[in-house]
């Protein structure tokens, strides 16, 4: 079943707020003093639209990934700007302790809207799959297998290759087909270590085809990688895009 996080996206509670404007020159002293103005009233810290510049502290910035992590898990159900705008009035509601509808009416159906919605999700990208499946089939170098894989070698390696009972050690980069990266070893600066007969069917294939020291990239349909289900940061019906340096096979993984 897909678990919904009740956590709030960073992406509905950011608001803009217009910059202050420059203050004017000071006004000429006059024989009488002038009536004293209200002081202009400061932003709230709420409307100002978080930046790196604004968030200064590690507990900040922690607390905003948190947000762009939720943001993800809100993928599945495809919102339109009006309904998260429904979402965003429903977290100020919930925070003032006057929330508009029942959530023990109305809670129990967010599961069947999710799946629903992921389908509607799903089926899209697939449709717009379809074409970058068949382009990078032709690339230079590149072979599509019987899987529907697509395999381009990027660099060739001069040691082994690995069976599908092995573990191997890899750096890698994991991208949707708009470019967006979905995970990397190179950002955590450390290499991963993957039973090959316990990833993505994609995976397990393509992996096979490198030797060590080598690099490739592997296109992977969605019913080679995740499916319609998708994960958090990955919608359903993805492509995915994987550049994969062998740097090892460090032994036989379990059977």
């Amino acid at each position: 079943m897909l678990r919904v996080l009740f956590l709030v996206p960073a992406i509905l509670v950011a608001q803009t707020t217009t910059p202050p404007k420059p203050p004017g020159k000071a006004a000429a002293p006059s024989a009488k003093p002038a009536a004293a103005r209200p002081a202009a009233a400061k932003p709230k810290p709420s409307a100002v639209r978080p930046s790196a510049q604004t968030m200064t502290t590690d507990e900040e910035k922690t607390i905003y990934a948190l947000g762009l992590s939720i943001a993800g898990s809100l993928s599945p159900f495809d919102l339109s700007p009006h309904e998260l705008e429904l979402v965003q009035q429903a977290l100020k509601d919930a925070a003032a302790g006057k929330p508009a509808v029942e959530i023990k009416t109305w809670g129990p159906k967010i599961e069947a809207l999710a799946q629903a919605r992921s389908g509607r999700v799903a089926e899209r990208q697939k449709a717009g799959s379809k074409a970058y499946l068949e382009k990078a089939a032709t690339g230079p170098g590149a072979v599509k297998t019987g899987s529907g894989m697509v395999y381009r070698e990027l660099r060739a390696g001069s040691g082994p290759s690995p069976l599908a009972t092995d573990t191997v050690k890899v750096n890698y980069r994991g991208t949707l087909i708009n470019g967006v990266e979905f995970d990397s070893s190179y950002s955590r600066h450390e290499p991963a270590q993957f039973a090959l007969n316990g990833v993505i069917r994609c995976w397990t294939e393509g992996v096979q085809k490198m030797k060590v020291g080598g690099k490739a990239m592997l296109v992977c349909p969605s019913d080679l990688a995740y499916g319609d289900q998708g994960r958090p940061s990955i919608p359903g019906g993805a492509t995915l895009i994987f550049e994969i340096e062998l740097l090892e096979v460090v032994g036989k993984a379990a059977p």
